[in-house]
């Protein structure tokens, strides 16, 4: 299977030496580690805040490559799909999963050693068992109201 997310050509460990700000549109996207857990559609409760994920799976999600199918124009199909940039992560940053490497980064964490960057294999986040991949449900099967009944633990 080819790279879905272009790793070519960047500096190396650029990640821990550049501020998200300061990354280049190709090393941010590249911060992606192709786990597919912000296309799960999530639960929050309005009084605590608190986000539970769960299984069901944003419409344009392939359970296969963990990505998008449209990605590049997913505002069409889905126009409350997050856009996530340096400027907003802050605001962002509750919702996306414990292992997600815009937060650990965010937060001043290190990538963890399955991440791609560091393994230099797209298909490590799926060998360590992080990804979303054969896990998921359409949200087109599921009624909204039965989303509570997919709830899965994060981390995987």
């Amino acid at each position: 299977m080819s790279e879905p997310i272009n790793r070519s050509g960047l500096r190396p460990r650029y990640w821990e030496t550049t501020r998200l700000d300061r990354m280049t549109r190709a090393e941010w996207e590249a911060l992606c580690d192709g786990c597919g857990k912000c296309c799960m559609n999530k639960l929050e409760d309005e009084e605590s805040g608190e986000v539970a994920f769960t299984r069901v799976a944003c419409r344009l999600f392939d359970d296969t490559s963990c990505l998008c199918a449209q990605y590049p124009i997913r505002h069409q199909f889905v126009p409350e799909c997050i856009t996530l940039k340096p400027h907003t992560i802050e605001s962002h940053a509750y919702w996306l999963p414990e292992t997600c490497a815009y937060k650990l980064l965010y937060l001043g964490k290190p990538l963890f050693d399955w991440h791609p960057l560091i393994s230099g294999d797209a298909n490590s986040v799926h060998e360590a068992g992080v990804s979303m991949r054969h896990r998921t449900l359409p949200e087109f099967e599921v009624p909204e109201e039965d989303w509570e009944d997919h709830i899965i633990e994060e981390p995987l």
